[in-house]
């Protein structure tokens, strides 16, 4: 043991006793398995946490993965990487003004949306779909997320999180407007694991996350993609300014920073030592203009109208991984970009319609696209603004 690291981490820990009584410790910090390199070094717990997933193979594939707009050419589109950056420091503003620990909430907010597949949610659709024609339930990106930290990294040992931190990436999505969210602090790994197979088997529930700091990080997510896509659609000429329900941006403004600050300080305001809420007047503010936002941008035909064959090309990576993992053909994608990685214990426990669905849903967008034949790949499209 490093005597000069842990006196470091002692006095960092102390630092958090300053924080709100209802503030993740540290110190109270599991892990599944016991970590030495914790134990001897200088960092608390959460902050080993964003070093370990800043450094995931996972995360570096962040910057190819797509938010909302897949397939189209313009350099200033949020992509995946940024989202979670967006949503870490929307969650860290609130955090730091509620008294909260601000390495938890990073670690959540960073590794929240590491599962997702590529093509963003409609990627995530096609291949729940394929998952469940497999047998294998539906594909969840949360559940997907703790998976690959906690069992696909590292050559299938993961990174030995902790459960705060998996617990919080797992609860991050169902999130809802109109009320208040509250911790459930019982939480252990027994109940993390339960609830990601009931909910892989497609049951239907919303899990409460075990501290405030996963709380606050599920609605960081809303807030920040909510006024993000919408510069994005007004970017790409999909939407104009003028064609914002007028009364929300009343509320809310009219701009992504003027709704940021405006939900930011709502929640801020209005929620308590035990809860993370919106205002009653908010709540709704933020329902119209996810209607809008569903209804004149991510259905808009603008943006989906390429990806018409994308269904096919994911089925057609599906069944040729399949194919190719029960036959163990040698030098496949799957065999030589994934299963050799892999332990044996991973292969012999794991369906071999999961084992594709993994390997599918950590490929960045670009590596999808070159495994299909070039003549079916969808085209990149050029949206021109509107004067």
């Amino acid at each position: 043991m490093d005597p000069s690291g842990t006196t470091i981490r002692r006095r960092l820990e102390r630092v958090e006793e300053t924080l709100s009584p209802h503030a993740a410790r540290s110190t109270d910090a599991l892990r599944r398995q016991p970590d030495p390199a914790e134990a001897s070094g200088y960092r608390p717990a959460y902050a080993v946490d964003v070093d370990r997933i800043i450094n995931s193979q996972a995360y570096t594939r962040y910057i190819d993965k797509t938010q909302v707009f897949s397939l189209i050419q313009n350099d200033h589109l949020t992509h995946r990487v940024l989202h979670v950056q967006l949503a870490s420091r929307i969650a860290r503003t609130v955090g730091r003004a509620m008294g909260l620990n601000e390495d938890l909430i990073e670690a959540i907010a960073l590794g929240h949306d590491i599962g997702h597949a590529p093509f963003g949610h409609q990627g995530e659709k096609i291949l729940s779909e394929l998952s469940r024609q497999a047998g294998s339930g539906p594909f969840r990106h949360n559940i997907q997320s703790v998976r690959c930290l906690d069992t696909l990294e590292k050559g299938g040992k993961g990174w030995n999180l902790t459960l705060q931190t998996l617990d919080g990436i797992f609860c991050h999505n169902g999130e809802s407007h109109d009320l208040p969210l509250a911790p459930d602090r019982h939480k252990t790994f027994a109940r993390l694991d339960d609830e990601m197979r009931r909910l892989g088997q497609g049951e239907r529930f919303a899990p409460a996350p075990l501290t405030l700091e996963g709380c606050v990080v599920k609605f960081a997510d809303t807030i920040s993609y909510i006024g993000r896509d919408i510069e994005d659609a007004i970017r790409l000429g999909i939407i104009k300014r003028s064609d914002l329900p007028k009364p929300c941006t009343r509320i809310l403004g009219e701009t992504n920073g003027t709704i940021v600050y405006s939900l930011v300080t709502d929640v801020i305001t209005h929620s308590t030592e035990g809860e993370i809420r919106y205002s009653d007047e908010a709540a709704e503010a933020i329902k119209a203009l996810k209607t809008f936002n569903l209804k004149r941008i991510y259905r808009s035909p603008a943006i989906k109208a390429h990806l018409g064959n994308l269904s096919q090309l994911f089925a057609l990576v599906f069944d040729t991984c399949l194919d190719d993992l029960r036959s163990k053909r040698k030098g496949s994608l799957i065999m030589e970009g994934f299963v050799r990685t892999m332990p044996a214990a991973y292969l012999e426990t794991t369906p071999a319609e999961m084992v594709v669905r993994d390997f599918i849903s950590g490929m960045t967008d670009t590596y999808f696209l070159r495994l299909c034949p070039e003549e079916l790949r969808p085209k990149v499209i050029h949206l021109t603004p509107s004067p």
